[in-house]
């Protein structure tokens, strides 16, 4: 029998590449229309997705892609608090 695990998949916004869901990071809007990035991915919310990735967050900055995806402002602060993370990631993982 065939025991691989399906891997689920995901867009990223800024970029459109399909990605496995562990690779990106999801940013959720709640109902009150608070923004924040989700780690777990179990928030409950609007979620948009975005690569892991330094040059993905700079470009959905750019485009406005995050705010037209979730239909709210996006503070700067998030684009932000994406990069430390991102930064963080890739210091752990070397």
């Amino acid at each position: 029998m065939n025991n691989r695990k399906k891997v689920p998949m995901r867009k990223c916004v800024a970029t459109g590449e399909m990605k496995p869901k562990k690779e990106l990071v999801r940013i959720v809007r709640s109902k009150e229309g608070e923004v924040s990035i989700d780690l777990t991915g179990k928030k409950s919310g609007r979620g948009a997705y975005l690569s892991k990735d330094k040059e993905a967050v700079l470009l959905a900055k750019k485009k406005n892609t995050l705010s037209n995806h979730l239909q709210v402002t996006i503070e700067e602060s998030l684009y932000e608090e994406l990069l430390e993370l991102i930064e963080k990631e890739n210091r752990q993982s070397i």
